[in-house]
């Protein structure tokens, strides 16, 4: 016979994590730092005024900022299209 749900006397539901370790959350420190650091040195980088010309108007604007905005649109279009799929 099978049961479906928590067993009384059991170990209490966990949402299917055993619970955050120290160690886990040290490394995603350390990987957000890094992040952080990579982001800081692109920027520092790519200070560069740079021309951006859509259809019509051209706009002067630093290529980190360039990239950045084509990184986020490129993100949305693909939540969007993965969306559409579920």
């Amino acid at each position: 016979m099978t049961t479906h749900g928590p067993v009384a006397g059991g170990p209490p539901a966990t949402g299917g994590r055993s619970g955050t370790s120290k160690k886990g959350a040290t490394s995603r420190r350390v990987v957000a730092l890094v992040l952080l650091a990579v982001a800081v040195v692109f920027v520092l980088e790519n200070r560069d005024l740079t021309e951006i010309r859509l259809l019509i108007p051209v706009v002067l604007m630093p290529l980190w900022a360039a990239l950045t905005i084509t990184l986020v649109l490129g993100l949305v279009a693909g939540w969007l299209v993965g969306r559409r799929r579920h």
